[in-house]
């Protein structure tokens, strides 16, 4: 079962919608119990890193998210999920993410003619092995929709690349916790082949 976590952060139909084309039957859901039992989980989000931290506290799904983590399934955050993966962001001061990783979220900076929030599509580098781009090419174009970059602190669970305005983290991977800044859901082809490898971690097919 995939498990696509419900705090009312947005973001939830198009990636089950997506799950549903490569032939799965994921559910959306708040309880813990179901996230904690399933096969995979994905964290989706967009909207403002406080808000969404609340969001997710109140429902009481923190600590179900790093238990997630300390359990070793597989999970995946997607855009705002992936900022909640991390310690703190430039958006919200004082407020205090997951932590399941190191690191911070920083605000890309103005410059002329630089449109932010950052949306459209940008080729990714690869910076280290990352079992989530088996098969797609060095330069792929994926999708992105954010203000906000991810400034991991250890270089070691970078597995992607970009630049826009800034040198931007675009995906990580520590043990079973996957993250990417872009929306695989909305890239394509090549969103689709991501999604497919993030379900092999657990032994999916499709």
């Amino acid at each position: 079962m995939i498990a696509i976590i419900d705090y009312g952060a947005g973001n939830l139909h198009s990636v089950q919608n997506a799950l549903l084309s490569l032939g799965q039957e994921p559910v959306i859901t708040a309880d813990r119990g179901e996230i904690l039992s399933a096969d995979h989980v994905i964290l989706p989000g967009v909207g403002a890193f406080g808000d969404a931290m609340k969001s997710l506290e109140s429902a009481g799904l923190g600590e179900a998210v790093k238990e997630t983590a300390r359990r070793g399934i597989p999970m995946l955050g997607i855009c705002l999920g992936l900022q909640l993966f991390f310690e703190e962001s430039e958006e919200s001061p004082g407020a205090e993410g997951l932590g399941i990783l190191p690191g911070k979220i920083r605000k890309i900076p103005s410059a002329p003619g630089l449109k932010i929030p950052h949306m459209g599509w940008n080729s990714l580098h690869f910076d280290n092995p990352g079992r989530l781009f088996a098969g797609i090419p060095e330069g792929e174009y994926v999708y992105f929709v954010h203000s906000y970059y991810l400034e991991a602190a250890d270089p070691s669970i970078v597995t992607a690349s970009t630049e826009y305005g800034a040198h931007i983290h675009a995906s990580v991977e520590s043990g079973n916790v996957f993250a990417c800044q872009f929306h695989p859901e909305k890239s394509g082809a090549a969103g689709m082949k991501i999604l497919r490898n993030f379900l092999a971690v657990g032994g999916a097919k499709c």
